[in-house]
């Protein structure tokens, strides 16, 4: 899936319909923590993204609500060749870091392996500034609202897939954020693995 830095690979365009109801994956939502070596597809990955971010409106509306419609959310993919930015405007990823981070990832997530172990693991980072530049303080509480929409898009969308997935909290910050070199104003929110179950 390696491109070179800074070039883009296109998505393949998200389902829009499939054999799963929502009752169905809400039923059978359970944290995965022991995957496979199966690496995802990008038609998955493509499926699992757009679900946490994706353009669902001309104007730019996305999968989920954002307070003010500012959408502070950056969505990043760890695979095992480099760490991925999903851009949801055109639906594509660019490549951010090329080289496998899974190991020192897991160690900024407080030894989990199932971290180390998945063939992909999703970030969510938020720009606070997107939102408390108009909300004032009380626009931390909407990206904390705004994160757990887009998490569980995330999971649900892992279940109709046949996919495990598992959010996951407990990490240092500072040590994600080193990790994967993200940009100065993107905190690291939530880690989710997610892959095929062992």
């Amino acid at each position: 899936m390696k491109t070179g830095q800074g070039e883009f690979i296109q998505l393949p365009k998200p389902v829009l319909k499939d054999g799963v109801s929502v009752e169905g994956a809400l039923a059978k939502r359970r944290s995965v923590r022991s995957f496979s070596t199966k690496a995802l597809t990008e038609k998955e990955i493509s499926q699992l993204l757009w679900s946490g971010q994706g353009k669902t409106r001309p104007w730019g509306g996305r999968t989920a609500p954002s307070a003010g419609a500012l959408y502070p959310l950056e969505l990043y993919i760890v695979l095992p060749d480099g760490v991925y930015r999903y851009r949801p405007d055109s639906h594509q990823l660019i490549l951010h870091l090329e080289e496998n981070v899974s190991v020192p990832l897991a160690h900024a997530a407080l030894g989990q392996g199932c971290v180390r172990d998945a063939p992909a693991v999703i970030v969510i980072a938020a720009v606070h500034e997107r939102t408390t530049n108009k909300y004032g303080a009380r626009g931390e509480r909407y990206v904390a609202i705004e994160v757990g929409h887009a998490a569980e898009n995330i999971l649900l969308q892992a279940v109709s897939l046949g996919l495990g997935a598992v959010p996951i909290g407990a990490f240092s910050d500072s040590r994600v954020h080193q990790v994967l070199r993200l940009p100065r104003d993107h905190e690291p929110l939530y880690l989710i693995p997610v892959g095929y179950e062992h």
